[in-house]
């Protein structure tokens, strides 16, 4: 499949209309492998066609198909667990003390793909029962694709998917083996948490302040424009002392004046304070 630079330049046109993402020169190698399997299954020869009918604009579903085909969906459970562990065995310690009247976090998991980054805190939490025995404990995964919503709601996956980054007791305790070599993870678990189709760049999910935010490797796909929105929305959306979580490669330095690193665990960040903010800089954008 040969893929030249108008074509190139309309797919990447949509990706970024559709979602915000950018399709970057470094990563159109991506086309390619990302559309071989779509174009099989709708009978698309050439690249050349596909374009054509998403010109013509003749099959709207196919638009959306072909953004999340594109849409880069890596991840895995317990992804990175060094910083699971210091979320987890730190610095929710302190939103343990500050929440301890009402026994109540909210946890959003933004650009969660395909559930797995969501199942793990559940997870974390289940197996951690009773330091969190009476906490209603409300965690929304979210994520830009359709595809991959539908695939985390239904919480099957793949011996390779289940076995990266998950140790075997945890799959056996919380995974069902089905035909086909599938594991559908336990309804105590997939009942514990919910999902939603959401865009980074619409207003956040209900309930609209949450304690933790993670948002890991999704920022690194947006124009720096599109980055610096983005972290206004997550500020709105978080309670004054909220955890924000980033991927490996992200960081608030430089891209923001709403987020600070969290003094007491590296990698992790918090809400600047209010009287840090330039005043320019304080009202969200909508």
């Amino acid at each position: 499949m040969e893929v030249n630079d108008a074509s190139s330049r309309i797919l990447a046109g949509l990706l970024e209309t559709r979602t915000g993402q950018q399709l970057t020169i470094s990563r159109r190698w991506r086309i390619e492998t990302a559309l071989k399997s779509l174009m099989r299954e709708r009978d698309i020869a050439t690249l050349d066609q596909l374009i054509a009918i998403l010109v013509a604009g003749r099959e709207p579903g196919l638009a959306e198909e072909v953004v999340d085909a594109l849409l880069n969906n890596e991840t895995y459970f317990y992804r990175d667990r060094a910083p699971f562990d210091l979320l987890l065995n730190g610095a929710l310690r302190r939103l343990e003390r500050t929440r301890s009247a009402e026994k109540k976090l909210n946890i959003w998991c933004a650009g969660c793909s395909t559930g797995q980054e969501v199942y793990s805190l559940a997870m974390a939490f289940a197996e951690d029962k009773i330091r969190w025995q009476g906490w209603k404990i409300d965690i929304v995964g979210t994520d830009v694709s359709r595809g991959a919503i539908d695939r985390a709601r239904a919480g099957l996956y793949s011996q390779f998917e289940v076995q990266r980054g998950l140790p075997v007791l945890q799959m056996i305790r919380w995974f069902e083996e089905e035909p086909g070599q599938q594991w559908r993870i336990a309804s105590r678990i997939r009942d514990s948490v919910r999902f939603q189709q959401h865009s980074l760049a619409e207003p956040p999910p209900r309930p609209g302040k949450f304690d933790v935010i993670l948002c890991r490797n999704v920022l690194l796909y947006f124009s720096p424009e599109m980055r610096r929105k983005v972290f206004d929305k997550l500020a709105s959306a978080s309670a004054a002392d909220a955890i924000l979580m980033l991927g490996a490669g992200e960081t608030v330095i430089g891209q923001t004046e709403q987020f600070a690193s969290d003094p007491d665990h590296r990698g992790l960040y918090m809400r600047r304070d209010e009287s840090l903010v330039p005043p320019s800089r304080r009202s969200v954008l909508g």
